[in-house]
C-alpha cells in the first residue's frame, strides 16, 4: 500500500508537471501519425511483393524474403520514430524540469540534435523486440508468457537509456550499463511508478468506454447509424486522448526519476520526498546521498 501511495504522488506531481505544459501532449499524438505515415509504405510494398493464393475460397497471402525485409525495415523506421519523439518528450520534460518553458520547436530540435545516438537504440530495440514477438508467436502459451516476462523486464531495465542517451550524449553501452545498474538498486519502485500510470491511464478509458457504450446500445436498438458511429467514435478519440496523456506522463516521469538516479538534483514541480520515495534506496551512483 505504501509503494502504491508513493505511486500515486508520483503520478500527481508529473501531472502537475505536464500542466505546465499541455502542447507537450501533442509529441505522443505526432508520433503516433508519423509512425504510421512513415512505415505504411514499407507494409504495403511488403504486400505487394507478397503471393496471394486462395485456398477454401479464403484469400491468403505468402510473404518471401524480400517482404520479410521490408517488414522489418519498416518496424525498424516505425522504431525510430517513436523514438525520436520520445527523446523530444525528455528533452522537453527536461526542459521545464529545470526552469525553462519548453515549446514544440525546442522538444523536437533537441532530439534532432542526437539523431545519430538514439539510432543505434532504435535498432537494438526493434531488433530485440521482433525476436520476442517472433518466438512469442512459435510457443505454447506457458512459453508466450515467459517472453512475456522476459519483454517487460527488458523494458523496466532499459527505463533510463533514452534520457541518458538524450541528455548526456552518451553511447548506447554506456547508457545500458548504467540504466541496469539503477534497475539493480531501484526495482521495486521502478515496476511501480510505471504500473500506476498504467493503471490510472487503463481506469480512464476504461470510464471514457462506459459512458461512450450507452450511445452505441442505443443506437443499436433504436437503429440510429448516427448514434452508433458518434458512440464509437467518441471512444476511439477518448482512448487516443487518454493514450497520448498516458504517455506524456511517462516522459516526465522517466525524466524526474533520471534526474535524481543519474544527476542527484532535485527537480522543479517534484517534492524532494515524493522523488526519493521512488525507490529502495537513496544511492545514487558512486555516492550516497
Amino acid at each position: 500500500m505504501e509503494r502504491l501511495a508513493r505511486s500515486w504522488s508520483l503520478v500527481k506531481a508529473s501531472w502537475g508537471v505536464l500542466r505546465s505544459d499541455k502542447e507537450l501532449i501533442l509529441l505522443p499524438v505526432i508520433s503516433g501519425l508519423a509512425a504510421v505515415l512513415c512505415v505504411a509504405p514499407f507494409f504495403g510494398a511488403a504486400l505487394l511483393t507478397s503471393n496471394m493464393t486462395r485456398s477454401a475460397g479464403e484469400a491468403a497471402a505468402s510473404m518471401g524474403v524480400a517482404g520479410y525485409v521490408l517488414m522489418f525495415v519498416g518496424y525498424l523506421v516505425g522504431a525510430y520514430v517513436t523514438i525520436f519523439f520520445q527523446a523530444a518528450l525528455i528533452h522537453a520534460a527536461d526542459e521545464r524540469l529545470r526552469g525553462g518553458d519548453p515549446t514544440l520547436g525546442t522538444a523536437i530540435a533537441g532530439a534532432a540534435s542526437r539523431a545519430g545516438r538514439i539510432l543505434p537504440w532504435a535498432i537494438i530495440s526493434a531488433t530485440v523486440s521482433t525476436i520476442l514477438r517472433g518466438l512469442q508467436e512459435r510457443s505454447g502459451f506457458i512459453g508466450r508468457l515467459v517472453l512475456g516476462l522476459v519483454g517487460m523486464s527488458w523494458t523496466l531495465v532499459t527505463f533510463l537509456v533514452l534520457p541518458i542517451l538524450v541528455l548526456e550524449g552518451t553511447g548506447v553501452k554506456d547508457a545500458l550499463g548504467r540504466s541496469t545498474s539503477a534497475f539493480k538498486r531501484t526495482w521495486g519502485e521502478n515496476v511501480v511508478g510505471n504500473a500506476g500510470i498504467g493503471v490510472v491511464g487503463s481506469i480512464a478509458a476504461f470510464l471514457g468506454l462506459i459512458v461512450a457504450f450507452p450511445f452505441v446500445w442505443v443506437g443499436i436498438g433504436a437503429d440510429s447509424a448516427p448514434l452508433i458511429i458518434g458512440g464509437i467514435a467518441l471512444a476511439v478519440v477518448w482512448v487516443l486522448v487518454v493514450s497520448a496523456v498516458s504517455a506524456a506522463l511517462s516522459g516526465v516521469f522517466q525524466t524526474a526519476l533520471y534526474h535524481y538516479a543519474i544527476v542527484g538534483d532535485e527537480p522543479r514541480g517534484f517534492s524532494h520526498a515524493q522523488i526519493a520515495e521512488a525507490f529502495t534506496t537513496k544511492q545514487r551512483f558512486g555516492r550516497r546521498t
